[in-house]
Parts: C-alpha cells; structure tokens; sequence
C-alpha cells in the first residue's frame, strides 16, 4: 500500500476531513516564533505538491467511490485535477489500486476494484498524463482502510489509492 499502517490512515482521514474525536480536548499554547540565526537556512513553510522532485513526500489523494459504481464523482474529478497538475510538473510514475467494500464475491471485487483503478487511470490520462507513467492493480476487499460491517466502514473502502513509483 503506501508503507502506512491502518491506525495512521485512518487519523489523517479523519484529520484531512476535519472530523474530530469526541472529548478530546488539546491545550495550546502560543510558541514564540524562531528567529533565524545568519548560518540558518530558510525553510519553506509549506512545499505543498508544486516540488515533486522528491516523490517521498508526495501523497495523493484518496478518490472515493459509490456502491458499486466505477464513476469518479466531481469530488473524485477534482481531487485527480490535482494530481494531474502535479504530476506535470514531476517525472513520478504512479500506481493506481482499486478497492472495495466487502459486499459481493471475492471475484466480483477484484473486477470492480480494477474498473475503479482503470477509470482513474483513464481520467488521469484525458488530462494529459502520459499512459506509460500509470500502472493498475485491483485489491478487492482484501485491503479494507476501514474495519466494519455498515455503511461508514464501506464507504471509506470503496477507493483508488495511489503510490509513487
């Protein structure tokens, strides 16, 4: 997968989605900024994704799907707009893994799972990535980001993921 485990991936989901625990309370504190020494180098803030010279710290976003469904939604679109953008300006391949919930035989998903990957392929590739650089593999639900057996479990297991080759 990406070299991360479950517990990790799900807490930058719930960061990313600005979701919070309940009754977790976090003190802050107000840091005084560092002033920088003349030997000091400066340091970007944020590199964000326009530098993708270094693939390591490049990371993707996950696209969701519906049940069933291989159709990326505008939420997807965007999110692959992105990548798009950056991986213009980066010679980083990519591998695209299709996932599933765990509905539906172990067959059914892994086609599906590959539908899902191929269809971000395809998408990445009518923005102008060259079709060399994107390889596919399919999962099924053998790989589930979330433990459940209810709609919130699934939806968060029917996705494309993405890593950097």
């Amino acid at each position: 997968m990406l070299g991360i485990d479950r517990n990790t991936l799900l807490v930058l989901f719930l960061a990313i989605s600005g979701l919070t625990f309940y009754g977790c309370e976090d003190e802050q504190t107000v840091e005084e900024p560092v002033q920088p020494t003349e030997d000091s180098q400066e340091i970007p803030a944020d590199p964000g994704m326009d530098d993708m010279t270094d693939t390591s710290s490049f990371t993707p976003e996950t696209v969701y799907f519906a049940f069933d469904s291989d159709v990326i939604s505008m939420e997807g679109q965007n999110k692959l707009s992105a990548l798009a953008d950056s991986l213009r300006s980066s010679g980083a391949s990519l591998q695209v893994a299709g996932h599933c919930d765990e509905r539906g035989s172990t067959q059914y998903n892994l086609a599906l799972g590959e539908r899902r990957a191929q269809a971000v392929k395809n998408y990445l590739v009518q923005l102008g990535i060259e079709d060399g650089r994107i390889t596919t593999i399919s999962y099924g639900e053998e790989m589930p980001a979330v433990e459940g057996h209810d709609e919130s479990a699934w939806s968060q297991n029917r996705r494309a993921e993405f890593t950097t080759q």
